[in-house]
């Protein structure tokens, strides 16, 4: 079947006009990236339940995170471990080997020191601005947060992939799934090391108000404490 010039020179001219529809409606990842940095810009605290698996181990516990880098995770997954940050020390408490481990943190360091539940934060949304190639998985729309998977959650969400730009940082690529309100519901990431790192946040709730005392720590009076153990361990 022949197409008349009048018909195709109409259908050209409704595909052109359409086309800058569809450039508007096509977030870059970019933009989408930065909105959700603008939400935790927003966020002067947030609690929430989090899971972390690291190849086969997995940890859980509740996160309280509050302005200006104050990171805290109490472990029911090793029962009673727990990671604090008050912005200037990390504290690493492991009841298993009766240990305390001890760090002061570096503003300079250029990358997460908290651990991967760090990046869900405006300092930790900054780094990745700066330390990555940011795009989406799959395209601008929600997909299903276990795409594929046989009985997985059909859970929507926005899917953007990093990828380092340098090996600087802490993690080769980083998927992050975003809530239709622009929170982070799930980090996942391979390491630098290629271990393969996931973070689930549930339950979460912002701007509760949360005291500074909540980040204050004191490790048991009989475990073993070890300074600088990120930079070379001394007793």
């Amino acid at each position: 079947m022949r197409i008349s010039p009048l018909k195709l020179s109409l259908c050209l001219v409704s595909g052109l006009l359409c086309l800058p529809l569809f450039a508007q409606t096509m977030k870059p990842a970019t933009t989408l990236f930065n909105e959700v940095a603008e939400v935790y810009a927003n966020i002067s605290d947030y609690t929430a339940n989090v899971s972390i698996k690291i190849d086969d181990a997995s940890m859980a516990g509740v996160l309280y995170f509050k302005k200006a880098s104050r990171l805290r995770i109490d472990f029911t997954v090793p029962d009673k471990q727990v990671i604090v940050s008050d912005g200037l020390f990390l504290q690493v408490y492991i009841p298993k080997y009766g240990v305390t481990l001890k760090q002061q943190l570096d503003p300079n360091a250029g990358k997460d020191q908290t651990g991967g539940a760090g990046l869900a934060t405006p300092q930790g949304l900054s780094l990745l601005r700066k330390g990555y190639g940011i795009a989406y998985k799959i395209g601008p729309g929600t997909v299903p947060i276990d795409e594929g998977a046989k009985g997985g959650s059909a859970e929507p969400v926005f899917k953007l992939l990093l990828n380092w730009q340098n090996q600087n940082q802490g993690f080769r690529q980083i998927e992050l799934s975003l809530t239709t309100g622009k929170i982070i519901r799930r980090i996942e990431g391979i390491t630098a090391d290629r271990k393969k790192v996931r973070i689930d946040f549930t339950g979460i709730k912002t701007n509760t108000g949360i005291p500074n005392n909540k980040f204050d720590y004191d490790a048991p009076a009989d475990s073993n404490v070890y300074n600088t153990f990120l930079y070379g361990t001394t007793k």
